[in-house]
């Protein structure tokens, strides 16, 4: 019997929050594509399991500073390209860009096959562009992040993004106008 690693009957896997954004085309594979993002800090880079199929991914890993590992298995609602996938792996995340394998304008209504609730998946505002705004929405870097706000830039919003007071609309961010007008 060894101590290097604990066996699965030993302990349960935590799931890692996944955040996910997408862009869809009828004409170009390139802007056809899932942006997912699996929590993991601290997992090694050495440790990562990652499988990437046409109907889902399966990812493991073993944090040493957590003494945990992380594992989350997602079945898409369609299909992806494997081999036109992406991964970039960070301290804090493993990043994919996942090619959808249908070139269809309409999003796909939600990432899982299942139509209940994950409490570990979320949608990535910092990447997520609405349907009939796409065309006009900069490509974004995979590697490089969003091109939006970090974690650091929220600290100052208060984390919402509604109008404050004495704020005059923020740019943009909010200001609603609920006046009635006769």
């Amino acid at each position: 019997m060894t101590a290097d690693l604990p066996s699965a009957a030993q302990h349960k896997a935590l799931t890692p929050e996944v955040t996910w954004a997408q862009r869809s085309s009828t004409s170009d594979s390139a802007k056809n594509f899932i942006y997912l993002t699996i929590a993991a800090p601290d997992v090694s880079k050495s440790s990562i399991k990652l499988d990437v199929q046409p109907t889902f991914v399966n990812f493991s890993g073993y944090s040493d500073s957590k003494k945990a590992e992380y594992a989350v298995k997602l079945e898409f609602f369609g299909e992806i390209d494997p081999s036109a996938s992406h991964v970039n792996h960070s301290s804090r995340a493993v990043e994919i860009k996942l090619q959808k394998k249908e070139l269809k304008e309409e999003y796909w209504p939600r990432l899982l096959k299942d139509k209940a609730k994950q409490h570990y998946l979320k949608t990535d505002f910092d990447k997520w562009v609405d349907e009939d705004e796409q065309d006009g929405a900069a490509d974004e870097d995979l590697m490089g992040g969003a091109g939006g706000m970090d974690e650091g830039m929220m600290g100052g919003m208060g984390g919402g993004m509604g109008g404050m007071p004495g704020m005059g609309g923020a740019g943009g961010m909010g200001g609603l106008d609920f006046s009635v007008s006769a």
